[in-house]
């Protein structure tokens, strides 16, 4: 099973943005449109509805290193806006077994189960990682767990899941309608395939709907419906005037003409959880268009509207209180909408992160479904907005029409030199840098840009070119910056780079300049989107006396034959790197886990310490905690390594049952595994 175009690598992986180019050796500010105004809104799924906004309730003053080693949650990708996958949990197991699930029934049978706490179900497809905050596990996936009554399975939504971290009880989802424009945009049962970011009683994620959301962690449990996002319209059933429902629909159109509810009307109702008890008082709104009906369904007293759009009588209720199962909304920023403008490549994936009060986002512009035009090249391809309010303070198009496919890696923050970055996986391939602050006028400063592409790379569709996408999340560790290259899974294998990057050059940091060579002269050239240097164009590509690369790892000739070699390779990567006490290990999605000094040589040479062959593809990321390292595989086995350079072999490779294609996470001595279709906590002794 592949995913299409991915989106889920936020989870399993990072983002991107679009624009400007900037001088050889100097950088400069990108231009923006104004965007600096918010319409944070509800989905009844046809519109939206304008609220007024408000602040809402967050925390963020926790430093990476106090939640990295106290052991506890673990809130967003990567645990903290460096995105380095390195929690310090103890206790942990290096075994487990999941027991057997009835192929038929899906009943587990836990006779043989070791270590396994609780698993709770997912949706069919899952590619988004386990955030831990507060008592609760949230995950991205697809509706295959029909939680709602009124979304069985077999309706496609985007999911976002929250469960009780003790037990794995359900508690609420958020559910986001599929676009109605089709794959182009919103690949079918891809789901939510990114990771939340929690801080407080607050939660924020893009949905595939190309939305910002906020949410309140507590859903309606705790008895209020926070705003401004107030009485959210939701769809609760339809009945389509075509092959079974024709009649159906006839009938209830002539109920509703006479101030009546159908039999057949109630009955959906009913299979959508909202059962009618006694009468129900019906009102005509806009004669054989739309309703009002008020009485007491599923228990509660509410009024549900009626409408009559297109071949659908659609029934719509408002969120609130009594909804527990259902998400609470702060607030609604729409990427898509007319004021931004954004055209997501199949499916929007970005792990959101923030840096005090602002909120960093990529929007995954991108290119249409013929993956050559690009339908909004002024689109902004990052943005950063106030994490409270939705209001975006400034955007960025870097990329420009250079964007090579789509743009769904994640960002991170660094702080170097008590300078804080936001760092952007552009989907031209060059990783940017712009200072985490509130812009001036709606724009970034923008630092350093780095072209993490050979510059004689070419692009071709269907990968089989040798040029790249960033869709891994760079990671900060030790005032350096690391990230790797890769491509959609569809295009498949092909050679990749991992860069280690200083961050704090200025300018163009790349490693090399393209220049166009006439009469003895060197020109700069602007950067192209198919290849930057064609050779016989008279292009040429020269060293960057600028360049910000402290090394640079693609291949090793380990046994020193002067052949490259499968396993002496780096192939292309959605993963991330996890780091810790400079060994870094990172899996390529040749399926070859990685493992290599962090700092290299000091004449700026790779140090590759060992490669191992896991056997099957690696959409995933490794997790390093308690002396021991966790990497999954399309193979549904987690390989445990005990921790250290000289430690080349697994000491167990342990199947989940299904594909593993996110990132083992650790917090509250609980490892916590989404599989395909299920999350299993892990924990010692139980």
């Amino acid at each position: 099973m592949k995913i299409k175009d991915l989106s889920a690598w936020a989870m399993i992986v990072g983002a991107s943005v679009l624009g400007s180019i900037f001088t050889v050796l100097i950088g400069g500010v990108s231009t923006a449109k104004d965007h600096s105004r918010v319409t944070p809104h509800a989905i009844p799924q046809e519109s939206s509805v304008a609220t007024t906004l408000i602040a809402t309730k967050s925390e963020t003053k926790t430093s990476p290193e106090d939640v990295r080693t106290s052991g506890g949650d673990w809130p967003q990708w990567g645990g903290t806006y460096e995105r380095n996958n390195v929690p310090g949990v103890t206790g942990l197991p290096q075994t487990w077994n999941i027991g057997k699930f009835d192929r038929r029934t899906g009943d587990w049978d836990k006779a043989k189960a070791e270590n396994i706490r609780w698993y709770s179900s997912l949706g069919s497809q899952t590619y988004g990682n386990p955030v831990v905050a507060d008592g609760r596990v949230f995950v991205g996936t697809n509706n295959g767990a029909g939680y709602l009554k009124r979304y069985p399975a077999n309706v496609d939504l985007g999911c976002l899941l929250a469960f009780d971290e003790k037990n794995g009880d359900f508690l609420w989802q958020h559910s986001s309608e599929k676009l109605i424009t089709g794959r182009v945009h919103d690949w079918p049962l891809q789901g939510v395939c990114c990771a939340p970011l929690v801080e407080g009683d607050r939660l924020w994620f893009v949905t595939n709907r190309g939305e910002v959301r906020c949410l309140d962690t507590n859903g309606f449990h705790d008895g209020e419906d926070d705003g401004p996002v107030k009485d959210e319209p939701a769809n609760v059933a339809s009945i389509m005037n075509a092959g079974p429902g024709a009649a159906a629909h006839k009938e209830t159109l002539e109920a509703l003409a006479e101030g009546k509810l159908s039999d057949a009307a109630k009955q959906t109702l009913a299979e959508a959880g909202e059962a009618l008890q006694g009468d129900a008082e019906v009102k005509t709104v806009a004669e054989g268009k739309a309703w009002s009906v008020t009485g007491n369904f599923g228990g509660v007293d509410r009024t549900l509207s009626v409408k009559s759009i297109g071949p659908n009588l659609k029934f719509i209720k408002s969120l609130g209180v009594a909804d527990k199962r259902d998400a609470d909304v702060i607030w609604v920023y729409d990427m898509m909408g007319p004021e931004m403008g954004v055209s997501q490549h199949n499916m929007c994936s970005c792990s959101v992160t923030s840096y005090g009060d602002l909120l960093f986002v990529n929007t995954s512009n991108g290119l249409d479904e013929s993956h050559i035009n690009l339908p909004a090249p002024e689109a902004p391809s990052f943005i950063c907005m106030d994490k409270n309010t939705g209001e975006v303070l400034w955007t960025d198009s870097s990329p420009g029409r250079n964007i090579l496919h789509g743009q769904w890696s994640s960002p991170a923050i660094g702080v170097f030199n008590d300078v804080p970055q936001a760092l952007f996986a552009g989907g031209d391939g060059i990783l940017y840098s712009f200072r985490a602050d509130r812009g001036d006028n709606g724009k970034p400063e923008l630092l350093w840009k780095f072209d993490c592409n050979p510059k004689t790379t070419i692009w071709r569709l269907g990968g089989e070119g040798t040029r790249n996408n960033l869709i891994a999340t760079p990671v900060v560790y030790d005032g350096r910056v690391y990230i790797a290259v890769g491509q959609d899974p569809e295009h498949g294998e092909g050679e990749g780079h991992l860069w280690c990057i200083d961050p704090n050059m200025r300018g163009d940091i790349s490693p090399t300049l393209a220049m166009k060579l006439e009469d003895g002269k060197r020109t700069p050239i602007p950067h192209k989107r198919i290849q930057a240097v064609v050779g016989e164009q008279g292009e040429i590509e020269v060293d960057n006396p600028n360049s910000g690369a402290i090394w640079h790892y693609s291949f090793i000739d380990a046994n020193e034959d002067g052949e490259p070699q499968f396993e002496e390779e780096m192939h292309r990567s959605i993963g991330t790197c996890a780091i810790k006490d400079d060994v870094l290990y990172i899996a390529d999605f040749s399926g070859l886990l990685h493992c290599l000094d962090a700092k290299g040589t000091d004449d700026g040479k790779p140090i590759l310490h060992f490669t191992y062959d896991m056997l099957a593809q690696s959409w995933g990321s490794p997790l390093i905690a308690d002396g021991h390292v966790y990497m999954g595989d399309e193979d549904g086995d987690v390989a445990i390594f005990e921790f250290g350079k000289d430690n080349n072999e697994p000491i167990d490779e342990i199947n989940m049952g299904s594909s593993v294609y996110s990132t083992p996470v650790a917090a509250n001595g609980t490892i916590f595994i989404s599989t395909k279709d299920k999350l299993f906590a892990i924990t010692e002794n139980e």
